[in-house]
């Protein structure tokens, strides 16, 4: 029987283990640590398997605990990230992307996302909200995380995002009669009137959804909408929020536009994702009504990155520049006002991994880091409503912890180059050694 050399069998063994809890007690500290609602010196959290047993000098230190300091570091809860579409690939060939959905099988496409919420993790995402699949790869890929059958960031899914006939949530949308086989209806998200609105959220429900998203205005990537339109009546989105919120779950509106967005928020939203074109009277209501506003800007971003390079076809280039030159100065107001500001980025329409680099984004834009540090975990918790379990360091909640190095209030830049991730008293990065 061959053997392994010493090293090769202890590295062989790390990489099987690595992944599953240990009964071993953990120490972490560092020079500070963000609680997630402020800061704090020195910082100390004790892990005992997949909960936090304490916090701060006066936490507990179990007899045999495994302590690992970190030195001049911040530590943190594990960040979140309340607009992703992890099952979508990031290319510059935007025909061969077209063309894999076309021609992978759904069990090959989202095989391929699985080093998607492993890189998307190991950035120090340990919570993300994905708001647009296909084929249920959300639902499989959220299970499989949840079974500790891959790494990955703790999801909630949307399963079909809900928007009109012919509009940005209609994925037949551009493209010839028929070549699908059938017409999109309630059962891929596709709704004409309330009462389809409530039978396509029922059975988002019925096949596992954790969020209801709603698509209220056109969308930049989209092949037949203009970027700013309304797309539902206000009967409709009544519909969606109150068949949402009556069986518990949360409710998401894509919407650039400012009429859609202040029908959605009518409606009783919790959150308006991108927000591009807002008006005062759309902020100011959000302001009132507590609406949650996810800018993500890091989807802007990866646009000039793809206009650079000459990739969009010339439709979506238009409404990308667009969207890029209206959205600093929205978020700006929405900062101003006082609009309660969540961290999520689009993840999908930028290469997948870079999700923290959301946070400079919002600071650079007139956001304290202080704030947002706490956009990207207790406003996040709170949007997602499982702020009772994640999103602040406390004994008793999960053990979700991430490492920053130095200090993020000082440079928030600091946040992109996180150094441990922990999920739920697991280690899946450690580069302190």
């Amino acid at each position: 029987m061959t053997t392994l050399p010493r090293k090769a069998a202890v590295a062989a063994l790390l990489a099987c283990t690595a992944g599953f809890a240990q009964n071993q007690p953990i120490v972490l500290k560092a020079a500070r640590m963000f609680d997630g609602h402020k800061m704090t010196s020195p910082g100390l959290v004790v892990v005992s398997g997949a909960t936090i047993l304490g916090v701060g000098a006066d936490a507990p230190t179990p007899a045999g605990a495994r302590v690992i300091d970190f030195g001049d570091a911040t530590l943190s809860p594990g960040l979140m990230d309340a607009h992703t579409h992890l099952s979508f690939p990031n290319s510059d060939d935007m025909r061969q992307m077209l063309l894999d959905g076309l021609q992978k099988t759904i069990p090959e496409q989202t095989l391929d996302a699985t080093p998607v919420l492993k890189k998307t993790l190991m950035a120090g995402i340990t919570t993300a909200r994905d708001v647009g699949s296909g084929e249920f790869m959300d639902i499989g890929l959220r299970n499989a995380v949840r079974a500790g059958i891959i790494p990955g960031p703790r999801m909630l899914v949307a399963v079909h995002a809900i928007g009109a006939t012919g509009g940005h949530c209609d994925s037949q949308g551009g493209f010839r009669f028929n070549v699908f086989g059938h017409e999109s209806g309630p059962e891929d998200g596709v709704i004409n009137g309330p009462e389809e609105a409530r039978k396509a959220v029922r059975l988002n429900v019925k096949y596992g959804a954790d969020v209801i998203k709603t698509c209220a205005t056109g969308g930049v990537l989209s092949l037949n909408d203009a970027i700013d339109t309304p797309q539902l009546t206000q009967e409709e989105l009544n519909a969606i929020v109150d068949e949402a919120h009556a069986l518990g779950k949360k409710s998401a509106a894509h919407a650039h536009g400012a009429e859609g967005a202040k029908r959605a928020i009518r409606a009783g939203i919790d959150s308006i994702e991108h927000g591009t074109f807002l008006d005062d009277e759309a902020l100011d209501m959000m302001k009132a009504r507590g609406t949650v506003l996810i800018p993500t800007l890091m989807a802007p971003e990866g646009g000039k990155e793809k206009l650079a390079k000459g990739l969009y076809p010339p439709a979506v280039a238009a409404k990308m520049r667009a969207a890029i030159e209206a959205i600093n100065q929205t978020v700006r107001k929405a900062i101003a006002k006082g609009v309660k500001i969540g961290m999520g980025t689009d993840a999908g329409v930028y290469p997948h991994g870079r999700n923290p680099e959301e946070f400079h984004k919002m600071v650079d834009l007139g956001m304290s880091p202080l704030d947002a540090l706490r956009a990207g975990t207790t406003v996040d918790a709170e949007l997602l409503g499982i702020q009772k379990t994640v999103g602040s360091l406390e004994a008793g909640k999960l053990a979700d912890v991430v490492v920053i190095p130095g200090d993020p209030i000082q440079n928030i830049r600091q946040v992109e180059k996180i150094v441990f991730v922990m999920k739920e008293g697991v280690i899946y990065r450690d580069d302190s050694h």
